[in-house]
């Protein structure tokens, strides 16, 4: 099984060597047959290359079985005309990773803002105020003179029905509830077509109850109630917002896991930046990356219906929050002792001594 490994940019290349030990530990206990390459994208990449992301990346994601994306600093790129791609973009676009997966928890022993909560973001990845990805050819933000700066926001019919069955499927393996979120009330077409499609889907799962609230009372009641909130489906910059929301609740977006899936394939990449500020620290939490691969892992084992792969897959989850359960293995960000690669190599070894 072939995992390709884009560590990225600022803290990427640390948050992946810790998540990387834990996925050699996975592997030896499971012998999973992992065979782990690296290429390098971003910065590094265009230092050697002048691209960020170099054309034949494109075809080792095609080739691996599973790719593993840190986080990259494109507002630090050069223009794309001079080979400044944005590789998150890029990658969603190649390979119409129409859906957005970002689930947030409350797990035992993280200094959490709220008691409960226990919900997954389900957000359309192609289309909405997105400006730079949102069009066939060209970027739908422009200033037709120098004073006037414009931007166009797609909803698409078929869009918004294909996040919509992904939202839906998605309550049907957990507590079967969708919140629907929107301004439709303003943007009475473009919401207006995403919350219509939204309903037509949920007349297929009679067994899911679905609901709707606007974005912005959507905004505070995530603080006031989390623990109401299963599955919430929106748009792309919504849906970019809330689960930034959600992760600081549940102890900070060192704890915000994300994979971006399309009809045949998903890549994994952490909800959060590359925090330039503090790369080379070893103080980052490694903990969003290494559940975004987590993650990863379980997808494919559903799709391949492998069970030994969906075992592993829940036992370095579990691994992780034993890990985080500890006060004396916690990460530095909620004020524990461990450093980047000091955590990555507990939960390594909690995989191959314990007996989860």
């Amino acid at each position: 099984m072939k995992l390709l490994i884009l560590p990225g940019d600022g803290i990427g290349p640390e948050i992946t060597r810790a998540t990387a030990e834990v996925l050699q530990s996975l592997n030896s206990r499971f012998v999973l047959g992992f065979e782990m390459v690296e290429r390098d994208i971003g910065q590094k990449a265009y230092e050697m290359c002048g691209q960020t992301m170099p054309e034949e990346i494109f075809d080792e994601i095609w080739d691996a079985d599973a790719t593993i994306l840190g986080p990259v600093d494109s507002y630090a790129y050069p223009p794309e005309s001079e080979g400044g791609v944005n590789p998150s973009k890029a990658v969603r676009l190649k390979f119409d990773l129409f859906a957005n997966l970002r689930p947030s928890k409350v797990r035992p022993g993280v200094p959490a803002m709220i008691k409960n909560m226990d919900l997954v973001v389900v957000r359309e990845n192609t289309e909405g105020f997105y400006s730079d990805r949102n069009m066939h050819m060209g970027n739908a933000e422009f200033m037709p003179t120098p004073e006037v700066a414009l931007s166009i926001r797609k909803i698409t019919r078929e869009g918004s029905r294909r996040i919509a069955q992904v939202a839906f499927e998605k309550a049907r393996e957990r507590r079967k509830k969708v919140t629907v979120v929107h301004k439709a009330n303003v943007l009475k077409v473009t919401d207006g077509l995403f919350l219509k499609e939204v309903k037509v889907v949920g007349e297929h799962f009679p067994d899911v109850e679905l609901e709707e609230v606007i974005v912005d009372a959507m905004a505070a009641l995530l603080i006031r109630r989390p623990e109401s909130f299963d599955v919430i489906l929106t748009t792309n910059m919504y849906g970019d917002i809330l689960s930034d929301e959600a992760a600081e609740l549940s102890g900070g977006l060192g704890f915000g896991p994300s994979i971006n899936v399309g009809e045949n394939i998903a890549i994994s990449q952490a909800a959060h930046g590359s925090a330039p500020d503090i790369a080379g620290h070893d103080s980052a939490n490694p903990t969003a990356h290494m559940l975004s691969a987590q993650m990863l892992l379980q997808w494919i084992a559903m799709r391949r219906e492998d069970n030994q792969l969906g075992n592993a897959a829940m036992v370095m989850e579990q691994a992780i929050n034993s890990a985080l359960r500890n006060p004396d293995t916690q990460t530095q960000d909620v004020n524990g002792p461990l450093g980047t690669r000091a955590f990555g190599t507990v939960v390594a070894e909690i995989i191959k001594n314990s007996n989860l």
